[in-house]
């Protein structure tokens, strides 16, 4: 199936590898050579998945996915020249669903690319109309509505942390392990680290932190993570 990729890189030979690898297999391209090009091509053009570079000047690729994520779930792959992990976790807290360091094989792009797309088009059976609704503490989800709420304030989570969530409160008491948990997020998705999960848990906790819970997901040394109680702080 044909995709709509938005490219934002500022450098041109790396626009142009990521350009043809996409086309190479059938996806359509558009070039954004900075952040704010990038933001006006997001809005003018609705791509189905932005790759998109970390470090560019002006409006950095952090950023820009900070002005994306406000209105829209848009799968995001993140380009970084650093191999820092600190770069990564926070591309992935500020709702990117993957990333790929450079140097990179287009190769490799090309197959996370495939595996964000397939994760957004093929629904997971228990997700199909679904209007289960969880309770737990203060804390409920309406799934059907894709709501969160803490003690009646509305979470702002994103897919993947409200997937999360949801599964911890579908199984209050158990004890979930990082592949478990990269499961329930990341079904069709093999190429997610278990640090990955610790990101996600650790935002997760702050969003919830933030609307007045005392702990939302313990730490079960050795296992995982189960969910807490849920209380007021």
């Amino acid at each position: 199936m044909t995709h709509h990729i938005l490219v934002v890189d500022d450098d041109p030979h790396i626009q142009e590898v990521i350009s043809f690898a996409l086309k190479q297999v059938g996806h359509s391209v558009t070039i954004a050579r900075n952040g704010q090009e990038g933001l006006h091509q997001f809005a003018e053009k609705k791509p189905d998945l932005i790759v998109l570079d970390v470090g560019m000047p002006e409006m950095d690729g952090l950023e820009l996915c900070r002005q994306i994520r406000k209105t829209s779930e848009t799968p995001i792959l993140f380009l970084s020249a650093r191999d820092e992990e600190i770069d990564r976790i926070l591309g992935l807290e500020l709702g990117g669903d993957d990333y790929v360091t450079k140097p990179f094989s287009p190769r490799e792009l090309v197959a996370r690319v495939r595996a964000i797309l397939k994760r957004q088009s093929t629904p997971k059976v228990e997700d199909v109309d679904d209007t289960t609704k969880y309770a737990h503490g203060k804390l409920t989800l309406d799934v059907a509505r894709h709501i969160a709420e803490f003690d009646g304030t509305v979470l702002d989570l994103t897919a993947i942390e409200f997937a999360i969530v949801k599964g911890l409160m579908a199984r209050p008491t158990f004890v979930f392990t990082r592949e478990q948990i990269i499961n329930i997020a990341y079904s069709h998705n093999i190429h997610v680290a278990d640090r990955t999960v610790d990101s996600h848990i650790r935002n997760i906790r702050a969003k919830l932190s933030s609307a007045g819970c005392a702990v939302v997901v313990e730490t079960v040394h050795g296992i995982g993570f189960r969910l807490s109680a849920c209380e007021i702080e």
